[in-house]
């Protein structure tokens, strides 16, 4: 069966609530805000990272041709011992050169910890999407919401999406 893509927008739904445009779409580091929303009780476990072939909709966000193999790595970011946030990572080979090839080495380090903290780094508008299970590789039988932006460091571009799992959207809808 073939899925259509997930369609992002540029702007807020009218169905957000304000805590959930508050998550959505701010515009600081999210690992720095899921760390401090969790008092300590922060993990962060890599699922897959490897040389693959990004989907139709990530390659066009990164102006990249259709087939083109990358760095992709997907994650899952845990508060208070709950999954809370799903991340995919896309990182074109021709970003990971330079000073950047450590971008290769992450190992348990969140990704958003170094690009905050580059100089260099710019960042797209956030897009915001409600996604299936089908479109992220993680257990959920919900739509969950979901955010994505293209960060360029020294003009390099790499794309994160990020999906919020239900376990901090009972996190999230009680605060």
């Amino acid at each position: 069966m073939r899925t259509h893509a997930p369609r992002w927008h540029k702007h807020a739904h009218a169905e957000l609530t304000q805590i959930q445009r508050q998550w959505l779409l701010g515009e600081g580091s999210l690992t720095r805000k899921l760390q401090d929303a969790c008092e300590g009780e922060f993990s962060l476990r890599i699922l897959r990272q490897g040389l693959a072939t990004p989907r139709a909709d990530e390659a066009k966000a990164l102006g990249l041709p259709l087939r083109q193999q990358a760095l992709i790595r997907e994650i899952v970011m845990s508060g208070h011992g709950q999954d809370w946030v799903f991340a995919r990572s896309v990182l074109p080979l021709s970003t990971l050169t330079g000073r950047l090839r450590q971008l290769k080495t992450l190992d348990n380090r969140p990704l958003g910890a170094l690009l905050f903290k580059d100089p260099s780094m710019k960042r797209s508008a956030i897009e915001i999407c409600p996604l299936a299970a089908e479109h992220f590789r993680y257990p959920c039988e919900e739509r969950c919401w979901a955010r994505r932006s293209v960060f360029y460091l020294d003009q390099k571009p790499l794309l994160v999406a990020e999906v919020f799992l239900p376990e901090f959207a009972h996190f999230y809808g009680k605060r």
